[in-house]
């Protein structure tokens, strides 16, 4: 089932909680991820895409993606609350069967031949794993040729060689910064 129209998806993408501070689990806040929505729609990205969310907390990003056209999203996070606010999270806007959760280390991925075009990096702020797990999803075949990565950091980050950035965005304390391969 997709989740469309303005007050179901509304009123469903709230439900997704506020995260677990405790945990470490900072949702992108509902400003940040419309913006970001509404940029993703400029570039085209969203019908069909298929969509990688490394360090996925809540799901938030990949949720939202699949609610405005995604086919379908793989969620990467190794946490145990996380795997159990994914799970709810994905019940909860019955879209099991266009998800997949991967408990796992977003560094530490393993190969597929299903590449996604559409790529949300949200690592914990300031620990500098956002480019290990780039490389990690590169090296692993989880990054289509014309994929578009948004990455969101507490400041901009160096961005690796094989990847050229194409728009940065501040927003108060976070920064989102849209690349592609080389």
């Amino acid at each position: 089932m997709r989740i469309v129209g303005g007050q179901h998806r509304g009123r469903a993408l709230a439900a997704l909680g506020k995260g677990d501070m405790a945990a470490h689990l900072r949702p992108t806040t509902d400003r940040v991820r419309e913006t970001l929505f509404n940029i993703l729609r400029a570039y085209d990205m969203l019908d069909g895409a298929r969509v990688l969310d490394l360090f996925a907390g809540t799901g938030a990003l990949g949720l939202e993606a699949l609610s405005r056209g995604a086919q379908h999203a793989t969620f990467v996070d190794d946490g145990a609350k996380a795997g159990q606010l994914l799970k709810r999270n994905i019940a909860t806007l019955d879209v099991a069967a266009d998800s997949r959760i991967i408990r796992r280390d977003a560094r530490k991925l393993f190969a597929t031949d299903i590449p996604c075009n559409l790529i949300f990096l949200d690592p914990p702020y300031g620990k500098s794993m956002g480019t290990t797990a780039l490389a990690s999803a590169l090296a692993g075949g989880w990054i289509a040729a014309d994929a578009l990565i948004v990455w969101e950091e507490a400041s901009p980050q160096p961005v690796p060689a094989e990847f050229r950035e194409i728009e940065r965005r501040s927003f108060g304390d976070t920064s989102v910064q849209f690349l592609t391969p080389v």
